[in-house]
């Protein structure tokens, strides 16, 4: 059966959710679930926008069938490739045979690396600034390259002043019966997931996002509507201003993210009372286990807090294992504009410290804190005096405590 939501009076939303999804492009952990939106305008010609994943192709087709009402699908826009929007595009061919399916050079080129298709006489290429009319509507093509593929583009829909932003300005969670953000308490239930999507998603790519958000900025924007999450239509700024800040590398928050890596509890131990004498000062601080917590939700909260805390055991002459790949990570999307404290245990020798500076030391604008902590097994009281200096180092370079 059929499950659609209205957007407007033309626009209606045929995506589907799927909570069953593990793993989100195989890496990040989805336990809300997520939504996969396409979007269908019933104008003098009708237009699709994106398709969906294989596994809810069949509600798709359904919702689809649905929203036409027996009329042709005359155009499929294909803003970004990745198989998780465009799983059906060779269905939407089959069962449409009078389908154009519009999309710029390099989707069409990475349609036929995915796809074995002879689709090149029912694509019509757009490029930047080309408009495409469909009766009450014009649509514009904006391209939008690395955010978070090469292909991507959006498309704004100057009638209803209307953004399809591609996998920009989404959010991980499936739906849950709502379809707007007003919907929900977004700030409370889902600006972590938003953070997070876009953190490991697009975090690497700031400097293009922020060359999107210059091209959008020119124009009224009543409402966006991205490939995953929640449509935008009041409040617009508040996600927006949220997007100025992450392409920027710029923090959210005043205080200090601590991962740690420990095995047999005393590097935890000397995180634990890092935190409990920031505290003491008035600091906030958020902690993670490395070795439990996924590394995504480590990457979201880098790129929300200004100072960042690493405590990691020696291992195997090196950085803990799940640590290494944090730090990875961290560097592979970006992070930048942050101050750095490090904490360092080994029992026979101390290498974690110097490696963990010397791989955040190739990522842009951090500020190491100098006075790292070098524990031999456990922490002793006379190293309490370091804790407490790190406290204040760190408390010290807040801008406003």
């Amino acid at each position: 059966m059929h499950c659609t939501k209205k957007i407007t009076d033309d626009l209606t939303w045929v995506g589907a959710n799927d909570r069953r999804l593990a793993m989100f492009e195989g890496v990040y952990s989805v336990p809300n679930g997520v939504s996969y939106n396409s979007y269908l305008l019933n104008d003098e010609k009708t237009v699709l926008f994106d398709t969906v994943d294989k596994a809810v192709q069949h509600r798709f087709s359904e919702n689809l069938a649905e929203a036409l009402g027996g009329r042709a699908l005359d155009y499929l826009v294909a803003q970004h490739m990745e198989p998780d929007h465009s799983a059906g595009i060779l269905d939407l061919l089959v069962r449409y045979p009078d389908m154009t399916l519009v999309c710029n050079a390099k989707t069409l080129a990475f349609i036929r690396q995915f796809y074995d298709a002879d689709i090149d006489a029912r694509v019509h290429i757009v490029k930047e600034g080309d408009v495409l009319d469909t009766g009450k509507h014009t649509l514009h093509f904006i391209m939008a390259p690395m955010v978070h593929w090469p292909e991507v583009m959006v498309t704004y829909d100057s009638a209803d002043k209307l953004l399809f932003s591609a996998d920009a300005f989404g959010c991980f969670g499936a739906l849950n019966g709502a379809i707007f953000a007003d919907e929900v308490d977004f700030s409370k239930d889902y600006m972590d997931e938003a953070r997070r999507y876009y953190a490991n998603i697009a975090g690497k790519y700031g400097a293009q996002v922020q060359s999107l958000l210059k091209k959008t900025a020119a124009l009224e924007i009543n409402m966006i509507c991205p490939l995953h999450g929640f449509v935008w239509r009041k409040n617009i700024q508040d996600i927006l201003s949220k997007y100025l800040l992450w392409s920027g590398y710029a923090p959210e928050e005043t205080g200090v993210m601590i991962a740690y890596a420990s095995v047999y509890g005393n590097t935890e131990n000397a995180a634990e009372l890092l935190a409990c004498r920031l505290r003491d000062r008035g600091a906030k601080t958020v902690m993670f286990d490395v070795s439990v917590i996924p590394a995504s939700d480590i990457v979201a909260a880098a790129f929300k807090w200004s100072h960042l805390v690493f405590a990691s055991t020696t291992y195997n002459a090196g950085i803990f294992v799940t640590m290494e790949a944090l730090i990875n990570d961290l560097a592979a999307h970006n992070i930048q504009n942050r101050t750095v404290a490090i904490i360092e245990n080994g029992s026979w020798a101390c290498a974690s410290g110097g490696l963990i500076r010397e791989k955040l030391g190739k990522c842009r604008n951090i500020t190491f804190l100098d006075g790292s902590i070098s524990i031999k097994s456990s922490l002793k009281a006379p190293q309490l005096s370091e804790i407490e200096s790190m406290a204040d180092a760190l408390t010290g370079s807040f801008p406003n405590i």
